[in-house]
């Protein structure tokens, strides 16, 4: 191909948007106008958030058209109906891939590779962050570059990469703060980040106990969260993943749940058995949760601040491990802190660690539960309560298995 095409933002997102939806929804793809606004106008993986109507969505596909990077197709369906059909792939000779990644970076502006392996899941799944960064390398040696990588800016973790058909309004713009890249906390490796979970939640077992076995006392959503749970359970096996010391677990058989409680942490779990010696306690990585001994499926998977320590890259294989085990019409709940951030802490309850909270969004996370499977996607999100002197918003989501 010779000379890329130039995109404004409005033909931007409309590419975008098209490339997105032949890949995640087929079978109602080409698009017709009305659908091809609605994905435009998505709150939900897309940056900026925009309001387009359909006059303007139909003037940019005509453009699109004009310029030979889409085609404008009748389908008979009762009626003849007007659909839109990209072939901006076709014009650059783009592999899955690079198609995912070029994408990604149309919707949604400069991004560091952990983001792009994150948000590019359901279109073409990356085996880690190296196969990201090798395929941007690759974009960017081509006769024409299609993409480049920005310099690293105060406040980042990492580089991010843009792509070259247009102007990026994010990039043009001298932005106060830059995203961080959480993928950072797993730049020494997996090993090495698990092998400080674990000691700093060694360290802290007793202390940590001590601190939170009467912390739901005071949280009222929580315990209406954690009842729902319970009655969709009614008496079948539930597991807590990440437990603690327990007080979770606890809380659910106390109310006639089958509760089982996991932890990758062994004095977490000594400790929680030596509190609640009823209850069933073991080590064990949530990575890799088994079903019930004596049941086909989990009938809920809790991750109750869990997840807080995984890189975002590590979702999409971490919330498929969880939902695997899980029976038809299962429920996956999730607590985590809400944000786009890294937090470090050297010093818990008095002890010394090393330990990366990573924040989560919601827009990132139900996309990845999607493609793990999930259905009825439902997420809350409650600001801190500052007589418990917490500093992060809490994000809790449940999300269910087909029946």
């Amino acid at each position: 191909m010779s000379g890329l095409p130039v995109l404004d933002v409005e033909e931007q997102r409309v590419l975008g948007s098209l490339l997105e939806k032949q890949s995640t929804v087929p079978a109602s793809y080409p698009l017709t106008a009305n659908a091809l606004r609605t994905a435009c106008n998505q709150t939900s993986n897309r940056d900026p958030v925009v309001d387009y109507d359909q006059g303007t969505v139909e003037r940019v596909a005509r453009g699109l058209r004009d310029r030979e990077l889409v085609r404008i197709v009748w389908v008979d369906t009762g009626r003849r109906t007007l659909k839109y059909h990209q072939i901006l792939d076709e014009k650059l000779e783009l592999a899955e891939d690079e198609r995912a990644l070029i994408t990604v970076l149309l919707l949604r502006g400069a991004q560091a590779p952990g983001e792009l392996r994150t948000r590019t899941e359901r279109l073409h799944k990356f085996d880690d962050r190296s196969d990201v960064e090798e395929c941007l390398r690759r974009l960017a040696a081509r006769p024409e570059p299609l993409v480049r990588e920005l310099e690293r800016r105060p406040g980042q973790h990492d580089r991010r990469w843009i792509h070259l058909l247009g102007p990026v309004p994010e990039v043009e713009a001298v932005a106060a703060v830059e995203p961080v890249d959480r993928d950072a906390v797993i730049a020494d490796g997996v090993e090495a980040r698990d092998a400080r979970v674990r000691t700093a939640y060694d360290s802290v077992a007793t202390s940590y106990a001590e601190e939170l076995l009467d912390e739901l006392d005071g949280l009222p959503f929580e315990r209406w969260l954690l009842d729902r749970v319970i009655a969709h359970a009614n008496g079948r096996p539930i597991v807590e993943v990440g437990s603690g010391p327990g007080h979770i677990t606890a809380y659910l058989a106390d109310r006639d749940a089958d509760a089982t409680g996991i932890d990758v942490s062994p004095e977490m779990v000594a400790e929680a058995r030596r509190r609640f010696p009823r209850l069933r306690f073991e080590i064990g990585d949530l990575r890799r949760l088994a079903r019930p001994p004596a049941s086909s499926g989990w009938t809920a998977v809790l991750a109750w601040y869990s997840l807080i320590h995984l890189a975002a890259s590590e979702l999409p294989e971490a919330l498929a491990a969880l939902t695997r085990p899980l029976d038809p019409g299962g429920w996956l709940v999730l607590a985590l802190h809400a944000g786009e951030e890294v937090r470090h802490v050297d010093k818990l309850l008095g002890h010394e660690v090393d330990l990366d909270y990573v924040l989560h969004d919601a827009t990132d996370l139900v996309p990845v539960l999607e493609a793990a499977g999930l259905t009825d996607v439902e997420w809350y999100l409650r600001g801190p309560i500052t007589t418990r002197a917490e500093t992060t918003r809490r994000l809790y989501v449940i999300a269910r298995t087909p029946s």
